[in-house]
């Protein structure tokens, strides 16, 4: 059938199936949000390596308690193969429970994410949730296998402890573990410098991670040798503003330096992810501005971004061109083309009046009389990574007009309107056939002013779809799509805070169920619930300042690096956005201020009597 249909047909009309054009599109839309299904990957990663240190941390402290539990299990003739083996049993039974919550929560997460990329102007194909068989196995798998191999550290610690020993309320070697710890965390944090370093000069993108990851866990376990210290010094306001509640959370959280770090861990890696997207948005958000300023001298930008930014008739500069005032009018068309064997973007500027309307800063040959002369222009980063210069002939080709050779006139520094290859007007629609223009440039004679802009408006009114912005309106729109990213990421990472935040939780309520005889002894004495609350509060603070001033500083650096790597491809100006990253210290404050609410109030209702008799 297909075959008969070709054959009646006029030359050059293809026939083909609908389950082929259907395979087309299904194939576009995969790719075109293969982007945001690597980021959704990446931000699940962040979520299990943060829940990671908060199952560790756990595991840790129920190991801790059950010390003479698992000792006596040793006198009675169990190996430590069997101990080990049941504390990896437990983890197990968690994980299975775990994942199965986790899957109802996340068919949840799905829906109400749909909408919040709905909010952010991000629309999704339409379509029903799909739910695959792969999907509870995936959860099954990944959620069993961090959580068994986050027990596996606590499970070996459980076995090293000699059985007599620890009916005895063994504490040995701590110290010996703590200086391992510092060895093992130094070269782990170093190994990640070096591998950051390399990452963000090549660019490799894996480097970056492995070498981003390796810091976090080296960090983890170097945090320790300053929780002390840093724990007294955050806790002294709160024990000079609540007395002896004040003091007894902060005498707490000094009390061990290693569950200290441990439970300030995750929130540590979930501040500094996102203190590293703060510095590196505000460094992009500056730049973009910059980039125009550095891009674009004409006084009017005619675009049509109703339709994502795609082309209008070139009709449109004539009818531009008709309004008294304006020196210099350029239109823009973009297309692709294959240079080198590879697909990319190419964009076409008019020559002339170029100087007016576009910052062209050449490096190496000439500008505007290479356009003309229907040379190609390359930015300086396409150049030295192609190793390039003025003079190469290199082979394109062009889906009309077929294969071809061009010679490279000059070398000009990136221009965010421009892209990597620019060719004149009349080059390009020579080689395209009635192509859509993407801007059009308009220069005045007295500058930008709002009589100028309101002419301009009334000699386009034919065309309702486009959108007249002056320079600094342009700009404004450029920050406003790069905030708008960074709320969607926010909002992602803000998951990562918020099971670190699980994790503090967690870790205060089996605390007081650890210092039970404590707090019974402390109200025997006279301490009042309000006071009881108060000193696990204060405790949480602690914990949770400890966490965010660590992860401040590292994702600071962090994202100074990165956006410093990225210098050529437009990211100029490096900001550090000091009061956001003071808003985060208060947050987290509050935040742990929250979390302590729940166990502050158990602590405080704890039969005193009862408690007292607590072993």
């Amino acid at each position: 059938m297909q075959r008969g249909i070709a054959q009646v047909l006029p030359a050059g009309v293809e026939v083909v199936t609908g389950q082929t054009v259907a395979n087309e599109q299904t194939n576009a839309i995969n790719q075109a949000l293969s982007f945001f299904s690597t980021a959704l990957l990446v931000f699940a990663f962040i979520s299990l390596f943060v829940g990671g240190f908060t199952i560790f941390n756990t595991f840790s402290i129920i190991v801790g308690q059950r010390t003479r539990e698992l000792a006596l299990l040793r006198v009675l003739g169990a190996s430590r193969r069997q101990v080990f083996r049941s504390v990896l049993l437990e983890a197990t039974i968690l994980g299975i429970v775990a994942s199965l919550v986790g899957l109802g929560l996340g068919v949840l997460t799905a829906v109400g994410l749909e909408a919040l990329l709905k909010g952010f102007g991000i629309t999704l194909p339409s379509g029903p949730l799909v739910f695959e068989s792969r999907t509870v196995v995936a959860a099954l798998v990944v959620g069993v296998g961090v959580t068994v191999v986050s027990a596996v550290s606590p499970a070996r610690r459980a076995v090293r402890i000699p059985p007599v020993a620890a009916l005895a309320d063994y504490r040995g070697g701590e110290d010996e573990s703590s200086r391992r710890r510092i060895v093992v965390g130094t070269v782990i944090a170093a190994l990640g410098i070096v591998a950051l370093a390399f990452g963000l000069t090549k660019p490799a993108i894996q480097l970056v991670g492995v070498g981003a990851l390796a810091v976090f866990i080296g960090v983890g376990m170097l945090a320790p040798v300053v929780a002390r210290p840093m724990s007294s010094a955050l806790g002294r306001p709160l024990a000079g503003l609540l007395g002896i509640s004040g003091r007894l959370g902060r005498e707490n959280s000094m009390r061990s330096p290693r569950r200290t770090a441990q439970t300030a861990s995750a929130l540590m890696v979930g501040l500094a992810l996102v203190s590293t997207i703060a510095v590196f948005g505000a460094s992009l958000s500056r730049s973009a501005t910059s980039s125009v300023d550095q891009a674009i001298s004409a006084d009017y930008i005619v675009t049509n971004p109703g339709s994502g930014g795609g082309g209008f008739s070139g009709s449109v500069a004539t009818a531009a061109a008709r309004v008294p005032g304006l020196s210099a009018i350029s239109t823009v068309y973009s297309g692709t083309f294959e240079f080198q064997n590879s697909l990319s973007g190419l964009t076409s500027v008019s020559t002339d009046h170029l100087s007016q309307t576009v910052i062209l800063r050449m490096v190496a040959g000439r500008g505007a009389p290479a356009l003309s002369a229907g040379e190609l222009l390359i930015d300086s980063s396409t150049a030295n990574t192609k190793h390039l210069e003025v003079g190469s002939v290199v082979a394109v080709r062009f889906a009309e007009t077929g294969s071809s050779t061009m010679r490279i006139g000059g070398i000009f520094k990136p221009n965010a309107l421009l892209g990597s290859f620019v060719v004149g007007d009349g080059f390009f629609l020579s080689h395209f056939n009635n192509p859509l223009a993407v801007a059009v440039l308009l220069r005045a004679r007295g500058g930008a002013s709002g009589a100028g802009e309101a002419a301009v408006t009334t000699a386009l009114k034919a065309y309702p779809n486009l959108t007249i912005q002056t320079r600094a309106q342009f700009e404004k729109t450029q920050q406003a799509q790069v905030n708008q990213l960074l709320g969607l990421v926010y909002a992602l990472l803000g998951l990562a805070v918020v099971i670190a935040l699980i994790g503090i939780v967690n870790t205060l309520m089996l605390s007081v169920f650890e210092r039970t005889h404590e707090i019974g002894l402390l109200r025997a004495v006279g301490m009042r619930r309000r006071q009881v609350r108060a000193m696990i509060r204060s405790e949480s603070v602690i914990l949770s300042l400890f966490g965010a001033v660590i992860g401040v500083v590292v994702g600071t650096a962090l994202g100074v690096a990165f956006a410093a790597s990225l210098k050529e491809q437009g990211i100029t100006d490096i900001v550090v956005p000091v009061s956001n990253l003071i808003v985060f210290l208060i947050i987290a404050a509050l935040l742990g201020l929250g979390a302590a609410s729940f166990p502050a109030r158990r602590a405080a209702k704890l039969d005193v009597l009862a408690a007292i008799a607590a072993e």
